[in-house]
């Protein structure tokens, strides 16, 4: 599967999540328009239309900026079908060329089409230069996460990655995986992805999410047992040295002993705070703040 058509799926599958990013606001409903529009009949795989109360969402997802033809014109083409096609009740045409890779320094991106008295213009996201925080909150955005603007790409990818492994039904979570493996082979070679997207730590991902959800419903629950409240805990504690271990690599003994001697509170804390982690001292530094 292509590239732009990993995201016009992705965008079928949840078109509010989509449409709330592009136009910046919280939607409630949103449905996915047919991509035939009038006149000479065009279908692009890249294309994803989504009505929104009073708005028309058309995104176009694309790998290479270069387009045949030209992505201006087909934009300004693009408007005027869905004008003439949509045109009653009024409704406003938002329109975004989202960009997946960042093409070469000489390339001159443009955001309007013009054409003797005619100047039609679009809003172009540089997925290298959007925030990431937006897109680790649902999962139908999770894939494009992994593309977003980062001071450590393999960092922001191990987010991606523990985020896909808080997703507990197992379907929609294999779909996520699959997805983010394809999108992820634009910025990352095929051996760091396999190593961070594997589907057997997403599983230990979810279980570590459960353990931690139970010791917090146990926590308020009165009577608890206390020997079966600190199996669980050691569980989320062997979880998260395991974790640390790829992360970071062998634990001194000490370093081993603070992190056994956390709460579960902190251990949660500790398991998001260290796909940040860029070697043993992170973590000598993490604890020293506690």
């Amino acid at each position: 599967m292509a590239y732009d058509d990993a995201c016009k799926e992705l965008a079928r599958q949840d078109p509010v999540a989509f449409a709330s990013w592009l136009l910046g606001r919280t939607l409630r409903q949103t449905t996915v328009l047919p991509t035939e529009l009038g006149l000479d009949p065009i279908r692009a795989d890249s294309v994803v239309f989504l009505e929104t109360p009073g708005t028309i969402v058309h995104a176009e997802f694309q790998t290479e900026y270069a387009s045949d033809p030209p992505l201006p014109l087909r934009m300004a083409d693009y408007y005027i079908r869905l004008m003439r096609l949509y045109r009653q009740p009024v409704r406003e045409v938002e329109q975004f060329i989202v960009l997946l890779k960042q093409p070469s320094v000489n390339t001159t991106i443009e955001q309007e089409y013009r054409t003797g008295r005619m100047v039609h213009r679009y809003r172009v996201v540089r997925l290298w230069e959007e925030d990431p925080a937006p897109l680790l909150q649902r999962p139908a955005l999770l894939p494009l996460a992994a593309l977003a603007r980062t001071d450590s790409a393999e960092a922001l990818l191990e987010r991606v990655a523990e985020r896909i492994g808080s997703i507990e039904e197992p379907g929609l979570r294999a779909n996520t995986l699959g997805y983010a493996k394809i999108l992820a082979g634009l910025r990352f070679s095929e051996a760091i992805i396999d190593a961070l997207l594997r589907e057997e730590l997403m599983r230990e991902s979810v279980i570590y999410q459960r353990i931690l959800r139970e010791g917090e419903q146990r926590g308020r629950e009165e009577g608890r047992e206390e020997g079966r409240e600190e199996g669980r805990a050691q569980e989320a504690r062997n979880i998260v040295l395991r974790q640390l271990v790829r992360r970071i690599g062998t634990l001194e003994a000490s370093e081993r002993e603070q992190v056994e001697g956390l709460s579960v509170d902190q251990l949660e804390r500790l398991g998001e705070a260290l796909l940040d982690f860029s070697g043993p001292e992170s973590l000598r530094q993490w604890l020293s703040e506690r």
